[in-house]
């Protein structure tokens, strides 16, 4: 099992090098299929993944993923308003095939999974984007080691007992401060060896504040789980699960990483 899961983490990270580092449109179609694969793991949850309520959900993040390549994100509040309607339409003219939470699932589908993800994008498109979108994974995942680690050897404070047991209090102010620590380090190393200018406390700020956020997004993807008692979204990488379960937190730190990035545009 341990061997499973040390080659499937080793080939996503070097699926992630090679995406992220190339960008372009490389990067965009990788994440508008694995936002696709999201949605089906979020989708099958409630038995929407193969029926046309989940289709609705589909088609409506390939119109977002258009929308975002052409630019004209003017036309994502449209796009809000006709999937809505549509979903309703589904909904009204199916009944009572479709449950309200299975509507309600297919809706929030579309921006928990597609267009959280596509911050990852939005972010390598920044003038200096081929540095920060690295800040999302150091920051996410950099902090769910951390924690791990510290909660390990001084966690006695129970997080969120319910949720995630073994999760402490100790644990994740770790991860948060060793977030920050990484940040600072990647930003020396950019100023070193990057060629880049990078600010070390813009760093630590972006990855202590997308630390943070990345703990709400893990357990708030621990909580779907333990209302629907399924232990893993689904099982494409194995030993990580399905794409839920493997980008979890990266889902809530894309955009915080993408924000910060823009209001600290010219000084990080």
């Amino acid at each position: 099992m341990f061997k499973t899961r040390l080659l499937s983490g080793i080939v996503l990270v070097v699926i992630l090098i090679v995406t992220v580092g190339f960008g372009g449109n490389l990067l965009f179609a990788f994440l508008g299929i694995i936002s696709l694969i999201g949605m089906s793991e979020l989708y099958k949850v409630v038995d929407v993944h193969n029926k046309v309520l989940g289709g609705v959900g589909y088609v409506a993040a390939v119109a977002y993923y258009g929308i975002l390549l052409t630019g004209h994100m003017e036309y994502v509040t449209m796009l809000t308003i006709l999937f809505l309607v549509l979903v309703m339409a589904v909904y009204v003219f199916a009944y009572p095939t479709f449950r309200a939470e299975q509507v309600m699932t297919v809706f929030f589908g579309l921006f928990y999974v597609a267009v959280m993800l596509s911050y990852v994008y939005q972010t390598r498109m920044l003038p200096d984007g081929g540095v920060v979108v690295w800040l999302i994974f150091l920051s996410s995942w950099g902090c769910d080691t951390c924690a791990y680690c510290v909660g390990m050897l001084i966690g006695k404070h129970k997080m969120a007992p319910k949720l995630s047991p073994k999760k402490s209090v100790e644990g994740g102010i770790g991860g948060v401060v060793g977030a920050a620590l990484l940040g600072i380090l990647f930003a020396l190393a950019m100023n070193q060896w990057g060629g880049a200018e990078a600010n070390p406390l813009h760093y630590a700020i972006i990855c202590g504040v997308g630390g943070m956020i990345s703990q709400v997004g893990d357990l708030a993807a621990s909580a779907i789980k333990r209302n629907h008692d399924i232990k893993d979204y689904g099982k494409l990488i194995p030993g990580h699960g399905g794409i839920l379960d493997r980008f979890d937190s990266v889902i809530f730190t894309a955009p915080i990483i993408y924000y910060l990035a823009t209001l600290l545009a010219g000084n990080i």
